[in-house]
């Protein structure tokens, strides 16, 4: 049975810039695509159309809103799908962690979906749910709690590559090595001088 630690807060943190970064990327070339399609339509039905839709309280709150629900829907797919699949997203690839329930089991989709919506619980107050992973027994933030699951430490299990030493041996330096084998070599030659002689 395996021992894994929990991961703390700066390694997590890390981990979610990476991920953060990579949806800024999703989310920045959706934008363009949608702001295009947008704008095209909008030019389409003429100059006083165009000026209309940019006075229309009605369409900008409604643009407003689509602006904030969107990287958000983009968020919670992207954790709820790595999380659920694997327990790992790109950025807890590369930092060795994974997300697991508190029994140490892997998480099913369901789990993942309330993780990511717990995000959005943790980012309030100042994001106090995510600073409470700091000073948390088990390193859980609240989105954690909700979800009822931890992030460990996986370590790599592959062992194929490195070589093993017994711990009661030690490893000589190259010049001592050689030291020893000119011994055992002057050793063996004294041996065979004292060897009598064999006149039969």
């Amino acid at each position: 049975m395996g021992f894994y630690k929990y991961a703390g807060f700066w390694r997590r943190f890390i981990a979610y810039m990476i991920d953060g970064f990579i949806i800024g990327i999703v989310v920045f070339i959706l934008a363009i695509i949608a702001g295009i399609a947008f704008f095209a339509g909008i030019m389409s039905g003429g100059n006083s159309a165009w000026i209309a839709e940019l006075n229309d309280p009605e369409r900008i709150l409604s643009l407003s809103l689509w602006i904030w629900l969107f990287p958000t829907l983009i968020n919670i797919a992207y954790f709820t799908y790595f999380h659920g699949a694997t327990g790992r997203t790109p950025g807890k690839s590369l930092l060795g962690v994974q997300v697991v329930s508190v029994e140490g089991t892997p998480i099913s989709f369901g789990t993942a979906f309330l993780r990511s919506v717990g995000y959005m619980v943790s980012s309030f107050f100042l994001c106090l749910g995510f600073i409470w992973i700091g000073f948390d027994r088990r390193k859980q933030g609240w989105h954690d709690k909700i979800a009822g699951t931890v992030v460990i430490i996986r370590e790599p299990q592959d062992n194929s590559a490195g070589i093993s030493i017994p711990d009661s041996s030690t490893v000589l330096p190259k010049e001592s090595r050689q030291m020893r084998q000119d011994e055992e070599f002057k050793s063996q030659d004294d041996q065979a001088d004292k060897m009598p002689e064999n006149k039969g």
